[in-house]
């Protein structure tokens, strides 16, 4: 299932945080497929001033694969929030919508 996390911290943390991510970053049952560090804030004024937030993207097997990966992570000092994603079509989306109201 793939999921979408993001996280935040603050940018004195962003060499532990690198360095957390290094080490979990081949964790088995989990795949990154995409990763993004804004440089600026995304979401002011939710996101306090002078904060780190990226965004990844994830498939993962399970849900102990994607707790050894966010656990560590949050230990180093990352508010971090990972979310299921309903894959859609990039066409025909009315039609999977119909099929998910029943």
């Amino acid at each position: 299932m793939k999921f979408v996390t993001f996280a935040m911290f603050p940018p004195d943390k962003a060499a532990e945080v690198a360095e957390v991510v290094d080490k979990v970053a081949n964790t088995p049952g989990i795949k990154r497929i995409a990763q993004y560090v804004f440089q600026g804030n995304p979401f002011p004024p939710t996101v306090p001033p002078n904060s780190m937030v990226a965004i990844t993207i994830s498939d993962a097997e399970s849900n102990e694969a994607l707790a050894a990966v966010n656990y560590p992570i949050g230990l180093a000092g990352v508010a971090n929030w990972t979310v299921p994603v309903l894959e859609m079509p990039e066409a025909g989306v009315a039609e999977e919508e119909k099929k998910y109201r029943g």
